[in-house]
């Protein structure tokens, strides 16, 4: 199997909710979902972004909001910002879940790049503590508490504005050009994550927040669960001058498998195959180049393809890749190296 390093998943809401069963979760599976160890070992899968996020009260996984996702075009209004108070019980849940992990012995929290070549050379998950939308960042020094903990990378927005940046609605077709960029407070927190070496992550972020972190991050720039909006012009997806401003900062954009910012119809239903994930990676690849190119799922907070379900499958699309025409080599920095290779540039050895 080719081994496969993962951009994004957000797992650790469904350990929170399966409360004194979740190691059985983790450990064995409920045949739920899209990720737990059996399946994440069946795909080849060897770490990956683990994703700590709160949940709006409504959301686009909502019955409403599916049925318009559904028949594009569409434009959801974006939630209402969480606050701090709110948010932190929520992420400090899911935290203690990926440390509760950490615990069976199955997983290492990954704090460097030598953190991560340890854990996959002993078997274990390497796991990278990620914050999709930083409400549970109140201020600085709460910055600090995390990065303590183990953070090494953090998306100051989900999709709804947070006290640093203003997210994209989730819309098609539609640019991701929708509001203002960075407030004061978000361009103190790029040069605090900079300072801290956290990896910043553009995925969720709007066109002129992304285009401040682009003008005062000293790190490559990266997005983790992306797409090509030349394909599918989704809000979420980046446009080919995002693309190209990431690859001259040597950074890198994880493949988002999520249904609704592949199809170049902007449906959220599933499809059979690869075509449209392959026209994805070609056109990225094109800009970016070999070393600018990854995958990141979005398992457990996404509809995925039919032979993407579940980690499971991984195989699958690194299968697809070398059918395609892809050196094996290629395959392999997709797949997990080129991940490996920006965390270091990013955190040092």
């Amino acid at each position: 199997m080719i081994p496969v390093f993962d951009g994004h998943n957000d797992f650790l809401q469904r350990m929170v909710e399966a409360g004194p069963a979740r190691d059985a979760l983790w450990l064995k599976g409920d045949g739920t979902g899209h990720l737990d160890l059996p399946r994440i070992k069946a795909g080849g899968m060897i770490g990956g972004f683990f994703a700590i996020w709160t949940p709006s009260p409504e959301g686009p996984n909502d019955d409403a909001a599916v049925a318009q996702m559904e028949n594009p075009p569409f434009a959801l209004d974006l939630p209402d910002p969480v606050p701090a108070t709110e948010a932190l019980p929520h992420a400090m849940a899911q935290a203690a879940n990926l440390l509760a992990m950490e615990r069976t012995g199955t997983l290492q929290i990954c704090r460097s790049a030598a953190d991560i070549r340890e854990a996959i050379a002993a078997g274990r998950i390497a796991a990278v503590m990620h914050i999709e939308g930083a409400e549970p960042v109140a201020d600085l020094d709460m910055l600090h508490v995390w990065h303590t903990m183990g953070l090494r990378s953090l998306g100051p927005v989900w999709s709804r504005p947070t006290i640093y940046g203003h997210g994209v609605p989730f819309a098609f077709p539609s640019s991701p050009d929708t509001g203002p960029g960075l407030t004061d407070a978000g361009k103190a927190l790029v040069r605090e994550c900079n300072q801290l070496r956290i990896m910043l992550d553009l995925s969720h972020l709007n066109e002129k927040g992304f285009d401040d972190i682009a003008a005062l991050s000293d790190a490559p720039l990266v997005a983790s669960h992306s797409c090509a909006h030349a394909i599918s012009a989704s809000s979420r997806n980046l446009t080919d001058r995002q693309l190209q401003v990431i690859a001259r900062s040597k950074g890198l954009v994880g493949l988002n498998y999520a249904t609704g910012f592949l199809r170049a119809d902007g449906k959220r239903q599933s499809f059979a195959g690869f075509d449209v994930i392959l026209a994805h990676l070609d056109h990225m690849l094109a800009i970016l180049g070999e070393d600018g190119v990854a995958l990141g799922s979005d398992y457990d907070g996404a509809l995925m393809p039919l032979d993407l379900s579940d980690a499971g499958k991984l195989q699958n699309l690194t299968a697809a890749m070398q059918a395609h025409g892809y050196s094996d080599e290629l395959v392999a920095k997709i797949a997990w190296k080129n991940w490996v290779n920006v965390l270091e540039r990013t955190w040092g050895a």
